[in-house]
């Protein structure tokens, strides 16, 4: 099993509802194929560098997870297929990468202590 952070960027003009549905429609997606959710973070509405499909923001969402190197592609071929992402990124964490997204964790935990 392998360590990966997948980040994707929702359409802006969907509702809450329904982004936590495609949200947990591919963290569903991930569980049903044998993978470890280890850490899920919602960043919100943000401004994009440069328009994609005419559009200037996006819902960012971040994944973290283990999961075998097999499921990737046909993760990343969901995304392909659904009209509410506008961009993803999956990347494999090596060990010292990994080590920094577990102090972000920690990080981010304290914050909403707060």
């Amino acid at each position: 099993m392998n360590h990966y952070e997948t980040v994707f960027i929702l359409n802006p003009v969907l509702s809450d509802e329904q982004i936590k549905e495609t949200v947990k429609k591919f963290e569903d997606y991930l569980l049903s194929k044998g993978a470890e959710m280890i850490w899920k973070e919602d960043w919100g509405l943000k401004k994009l560098a440069y328009a994609i499909e005419k559009k200037k923001s996006g819902f960012y969402h971040l994944f973290e997870f283990n999961a075998p190197g097999e499921i990737i592609a046909p993760f990343e071929l969901e995304f392909r297929r659904d009209d509410s992402i506008l961009r993803y990124l999956t990347v494999r964490l090596d060990k010292h990468a990994a080590a920094w997204a577990e102090k972000r964790r920690e990080r981010v935990k304290s914050n909403k202590a707060k």
